[in-house]
């Protein structure tokens, strides 16, 4: 079984642990985090070290995830991305068992696909995404790199989702709408109406 490393070891981690678990494609190797906690471990995997860490561990290469959360600023996550890319690790793309990723969608690299989600037929999620659990991409819609469809939010058939942007738990995006890169979509909002970039919305529009 392949060794998978975990960068950032909060809340999010524990979750893609469970995720990775259930896929049961790779054996995770540790946690590292920029600042690991006084714990020894997470849900029984080491912490392994801090971000200076990482350069030894992935020296020739290896299988790695970025396990940080992400809400209002997807930077956090894009900088790790594009620090494991620079060390020459493998993002895989994760899918839970019980999750459904049709077999005419796409993810990209190091994006993870959660329980209870669905990624429907025609539509791509970009790379080093979030899918969180119970979130519904619907047909046709294209969700750009370093996005979080957070829990239990709907992104109806035909949206368009770019770079970075945050869906917020139970937020309902109406078919066809354009949602520009770095927005934040507070949890509950109906988006009817496209969105332009940088964008901070909450309540129905």
């Amino acid at each position: 079984m392949n060794g998978l490393l975990l960068v950032g070891g909060g809340g999010h981690c524990g979750s893609c642990i469970d995720v990775i678990e259930a896929d049961a494609r790779y054996r995770i190797r540790g946690i590292v985090d920029q600042n690991p906690p006084a714990a020894a471990d997470m849900l029984g995997y080491p912490f392994l070290g801090d971000d200076s860490f990482l350069p030894a561990l992935l020296q020739g290469g290896g299988n790695a995830l970025v396990t940080v959360g992400q809400i209002r600023s997807a930077e956090p996550r894009k900088r790790l991305y594009a620090l494991l890319k620079s060390l020459g690790a493998t993002l895989p793309g994760i899918v839970s068992p019980h999750a459904h990723l049709s077999r005419h969608a796409g993810i990209g690299e190091g994006t993870v696909v959660f329980h209870g989600a669905i990624v429907n037929a025609g539509a791509i999620v970009g790379h080093n995404g979030i899918v969180n659990s119970r979130a519904l991409v619907e047909h046709d819609s294209i969700v750009g790199d370093h996005c979080h469809i957070s829990t239990g939010a709907i992104v109806n058939g035909g949206c368009t989702i770019g770079e970075g942007t945050f869906i917020g738990s139970g937020a309902i995006v109406h078919n066809g709408v354009n949602i520009g890169s770095g927005c934040v979509i507070a949890a509950g909002t109906v988006v009817k109406s496209d969105v332009p970039d940088g964008t901070l919305l909450r309540g129905d529009r």
